[in-house]
């Protein structure tokens, strides 16, 4: 990692006692600590860039990580210890992920919009041990389609949540998903 982090002074109530090793490193962080930030990194990095490649195009992950991980440095002194370091961590790259949207929204609106888009992707062989590209039908998907499928039924988030995230209602987060699930079954009974 060849992030350039200012110190940072930051006192740390000694009654803390860290529940976890991820609180340890947030707090020690958050104090200026870099090795403590970069554990932290080396044990979410690959998650994070994961999610990413999901909920993004994969060619724009690394720069997102990239981009979370900055974040994350200049946010560690809001980090109370109220939930789970990774609880925070995830919804803070989420955060970054769809503030990404606006100013990528150029190139996806370059991109076809409908759930035809699906049927661009090669037809499946019948070939045994022929995977299916299903991360490559996912990233097919439109826009809104996507990030609703990828949250709801890959992360885990409820509807009312992803409204929330999206700025959308939560009915147009269960027609996004039932439309995304619509498309990507298309593609998987070819």
């Amino acid at each position: 990692m060849n992030l350039h982090l200012e110190a940072r002074t930051l006192t740390v109530p000694r009654d803390i006692a860290p529940a976890t090793s991820d609180t340890a490193d947030a707090l020690l962080a958050a104090s200026g600590d870099a090795t403590a930030f970069e554990r932290l990194y080396r044990r979410h990095g690959a998650r994070i860039h994961a999610l990413a490649c999901r909920m993004l195009d994969p060619d724009e992950a690394d720069d997102a990580v990239q981009d979370i991980f900055i974040r994350v440095w200049d946010k560690l002194g809001t980090f109370r210890g109220e939930a789970a370091f990774s609880t925070w961590l995830h919804r803070l790259a989420v955060n970054v992920m769809l503030g990404r949207r606006g100013t990528l929204r150029w190139r996806w609106r370059r991109r076809h919009e409908s759930e035809a888009a699906v049927d661009l992707l090669p037809a499946p062989t019948d070939r045994p041990g022929q995977a299916l590209d299903f991360r490559g039908a996912v990233a097919q998907l439109p826009e809104g389609a996507r990030q609703v499928f990828v949250l709801h039924d890959v992360e885990g988030y409820r509807h009312e949540e992803i409204a929330g995230m999206l700025g959308i209602n939560t009915g147009t987060s269960k027609s996004q998903l039932h439309r995304a699930r619509m498309a990507l079954r298309k593609y998987l009974d070819r």
